[in-house]
């Protein structure tokens, strides 16, 4: 994924935003689908569980449509395309420079798998602290299911949903959840950013192969397995931390999922995931890299 130096930090900026947008509404069904099925809890019923509300992607998806409505499929996608300006923009825009300023004056197109893993966790990581308060907005929506007959919901929107929890909860509520969201987010933006780099010149070093959409397209599924593999777990506490305000800590949240659920909790979710990063970053690299074309 090296960029053309003539491409500015701007000119960079701009086209990851846009691109990180599109791929956001067009898959962010998925995701509600995902954070449903993560906060997901078994409760025990007597000597045997309750039935899961929500059962598979598909299902879930169903499900939400069925008593919500299609639209609540949507739910979060303003602070969704929030986060995507600020931390597509900026995990993106920021690989190039970053994996640059490593090499320092020995850069060149053949950079080593570690350099490119070491830039996406610091970029990943940079632009999630900025971007922090955007992904708790959009994960408190999402959660939000199907509310009783006369209740009301906690935020009527997502501008709301920013001064209800300022003024309910303080300003670094905000950042709740920042230690696994920056954890998440750096290895996920490892996973993502390095790999498509790396599959990418992988797949272009095998004779036929040249820079198009086919190419484009298996690099971006094979970002989006990795990414999936790697930060399922992490994932998983960040959405539980943001979603419900009963754990503690990390540790907490980790310990006591562990506890109650057992470690495959920490995987719960893992094909809609699958399905929503998988397709998300075939749609958002295939973006990328024809709007990259008009700046170079």
């Amino acid at each position: 994924m090296a960029d053309p130096p003539e491409i500015s930090f701007a000119a960079i900026f701009a086209c990851s935003a846009f691109a990180a947008c599109f791929a956001e509404f067009c898959t962010i069904p998925l995701d509600t689908a995902k954070v449903r099925l993560q906060l997901q809890k078994r409760v025990p019923l007597g000597d045997s569980e309750s039935t899961p509300k929500y059962k598979g992607l598909l299902g879930t998806i169903a499900t939400i449509a069925k008593e919500e409505g299609l639209f609540a499929l949507w739910k979060g996608i303003v602070p969704g395309l929030h986060r995507q300006c600020l931390y597509g923009g900026l995990r993106i825009g920021l690989y190039g420079p970053v994996k640059a300023f490593l090499v320092g004056s020995s850069y060149t197109a053949d950079v080593s798998l570690f350099t490119k893993i070491l830039a996406a966790l610091l970029t990943g990581a940079v632009a999630i602290a900025v971007a922090n308060p955007t992904d708790l907005v959009k994960i408190r929506l999402q959660a939000e299911g199907k509310l009783a007959v006369g209740a009301l919901s906690r935020y009527s929107g997502a501008l709301d949903a920013y001064r209800a929890i300022v003024k309910q909860e303080g300003v670094a509520a905000l950042w709740t959840g920042l230690g696994p969201n920056i954890a998440r987010n750096a290895i996920i933006n490892a996973a993502e950013l390095a790999s498509y780099d790396h599959i990418k010149e992988t797949i272009l070093a095998i004779p036929g192969f040249t820079d198009n959409i086919i190419t484009h397209i298996l690099a971006g599924l094979g970002a989006g397995f990795f990414a999936v593999c790697i930060g399922s777990p992490i994932d998983v506490v960040k959405s539980r931390m943001m979603g419900d305000s009963v754990y503690k800590s990390t540790i907490d949240c980790f310990f006591r999922t562990l506890k109650s659920e057992g470690i495959f909790a920490f995987y719960k979710g893992f094909f809609p995931n699958f399905g929503r990063l998988g397709s998300w970053n075939v749609i958002m690299f295939l973006i990328l890299e024809q709007v990259k074309r008009l700046f170079s």
